[in-house]
């Protein structure tokens, strides 16, 4: 497609473009800018609409609860560890601050380390010291509500004791039993901690829902299938299905939640979300860290179970779903199970058709050389675990038959990048082609979710100019423009959730097993074939993954 200006040109004028739209949006409506000729009334002869919204000016507390959550006690199991100190007493600390606390609530640490209720204090302290607008008083009033005790996960007497010390938490802080108990644990502690809860009586409620317990379980949701499905049965020997909250945090992301609103509260985009106009679908979650501290965990789980099994499904069913008739928990969770039922078995006799896998070598991250997977902190010198995966799965329905997606994640990428890319197909006749060829570039829908938290559209529009010629232009919103109310990050948004039992956020077990259910078959096949070693593709930190990917992007 032959171009009027040279880059250059176009960079500047676009600059230009982009400075007097600023000094447009930034004059009161009705003023007439410099170069406008008035009317004979006074007007200016060439009338101009600002496209620029003002802002919403909520007050800092206001998108927290228009009434406080039930008195609780939220009961933290691990709490010696780097989850409770990284995010969830900052996401508690947060929520005090803008009010979303309960009036009467206390938060009891539980792990095997020898702390007293000073200590524990202090060690969280340290961990909210970079909270945004941290203020020494409202800490001071904070701390006394964390409290610290010590329990052994597997020896089921100390929950025993949990449990009588619970009660007197309840009298000294108001909180009349209702519990939340956050698994913040290693896996492979689920079972054994959450049958010791149960037989201990914690999970016990009233018949007249005045008294709740709830439990909190990190992902991953089982290692496969059939563990996926262990851990429910003991889940539910004590347990009943609306206590059950099986977290993941992607779903609290506001860009996230964002993308049901964007798809359902418009009626633009609803008539082209499907396979006739709709080319393919790109859903790509990229990081730059390594395995970190989580080398034991990742060596054995790999890319897929980290990322797929989970992350990339909730992405992928959020863009596929199908409109729920309310938008209510159990609802669109079945809206969600629908798209997962609808995933066509992958072709594991034929994998590396549809499935890329890599391991990162040592390279540069950011101007930072960094080691090879091989050579990280407690990973095996001879690890085939992959740390990228690029998969294209498709959807056996009405709406999405043929349409390819692909899911893309990895470590030790370029950039951190989490986006929804939608494709759209080529115009069915060109009737251009006389002056600029077969093919115009298509339009594409891109829903940033990190680091950029935005929409933009991308169109064609003719260049001004004597020739015929297409540019592509961008229309975008920013996710903040024109906003500075306050914003709930993700860990804050799940545990108000928890206290105010909404499941909207949360997976339900039915959709656990059926996305175990799709990738089991994948995960038996890279992990037991005789050319497991040949089907994993080294690539250097700091690039976009094997270039076997890249040639089939």
């Amino acid at each position: 497609m032959e171009q009027c200006w040279n880059p250059g040109e176009i960079s500047k004028r676009v600059a230009g473009q982009r400075l007097r739209e600023h000094e447009m949006n930034d004059r009161t409506p009705g003023d007439a800018s410099p170069n406008e000729k008035a009317g004979p009334d006074g007007e200016p002869a060439e009338a101009r609409a600002t496209t620029r919204a003002s802002d919403l000016e909520v007050p800092h507390a206001a998108c927290i609860l228009e009434t406080p959550p039930d008195p609780c006690t939220v009961v933290i199991i691990g709490a010696s560890g780097d989850l409770t100190a990284r995010k969830i007493v900052p996401a508690l600390y947060n929520l005090y601050r803008n009010k979303g606390l309960p009036e009467s609530f206390a938060v009891v640490g539980c792990a095997r380390s020898s702390l007293d209720d000073d200590a524990f204090r202090e060690k969280m302290e340290t961990a909210v010291e970079g909270a945004p607008l941290s203020d020494d008083m409202e800490w001071a009033s904070f701390a006394p509500h964390l409290l610290y005790r010590i329990v052994d996960y597997e020896e089921p007497e100390t929950f025993r004791r949990l449990a009588d010390e619970l009660q007197k938490v309840d009298e000294a802080f108001g909180t009349p039993g209702n519990r939340i108990f956050y698994l913040a644990i290693p896996p492979k502690l689920y079972r054994s901690v959450a049958r010791s809860i149960g037989r201990a009586g914690l999970a016990r409620e009233k018949e007249d829902g005045r008294r709740w317990s709830r439990i909190v379980v990190e992902k991953p949701f089982g290692h496969d299938l059939a563990s996926a499905a262990d851990l429910d049965a003991v889940l539910h020997e004590s347990w009943e299905e609306h206590q059950i909250y099986r977290i993941d945090h992607y779903l609290a992301k506001e860009t996230v939640q964002n993308i049901l609103m964007f798809r359902f509260a418009n009626a633009i985009f609803e008539p082209v979300w499907n396979r006739r106009y709709i080319e393919s679908v790109h859903i790509t979650a990229a990081e730059t860290l390594g395995v970190e501290h989580r080398a034991g965990y990742y060596d054995q789980a790999g890319v897929l179970r980290d990322m797929f099994q989970n992350h990339m499904m909730q992405l992928l069913s959020l863009t596929a779903m199908d409109p729920p008739s309310l938008f209510e928990a159990d609802r669109v969770r079945d809206e969600k199970v629908r798209v997962y039922r609808s995933l066509r078995p992958f072709p594991v006799d034929r994998i590396e058709e549809f499935l890329i896998l890599g391991q990162y070598g040592a390279g540069t991250v950011r101007g930072k050389r960094v080691p090879a997977y091989r050579d990280e902190p407690g990973v095996d010198p001879h690890s085939l675990t992959p740390t990228f995966a690029r998969m294209k799965v498709f959807l056996d329905n009405w709406r999405w038959q043929g349409v390819p997606f692909h899911l893309t994640s990895g470590k030790r990428l370029a950039r951190k990048l989490t986006e929804i890319r939608i494709r759209f197909k080529e115009v069915p006749h060109s009737m251009f082609r006389g002056t600029l060829g077969e093919h115009i570039t298509t339009n594409e829908l891109v829903l940033g979710i990190y680091p950029e938290e935005k929409i933009t559209l991308t169109f064609q529009t003719k260049n001004p100019g004597a020739r015929l010629c297409l540019r592509t232009v961008t229309m975008d919103f920013h996710y903040h423009q024109n906003y500075s109310g306050p914003m709930l990050e993700a860990y804050e948004k799940v545990l108000l959730d928890c206290m105010v039992g909404d499941h909207m956020l949360f997976w339900r077990q039915d959709g656990v097993e059926l996305c175990w259910t799709f990738l089991t078959p994948i995960l038996e096949q890279c992990e037991t074939c005789g050319e497991r070693a040949e089907l994993l593709y080294p690539y250097d930190s700091g690039t976009w993954g094997p270039k076997q990917a890249r040639e089939r992007a």
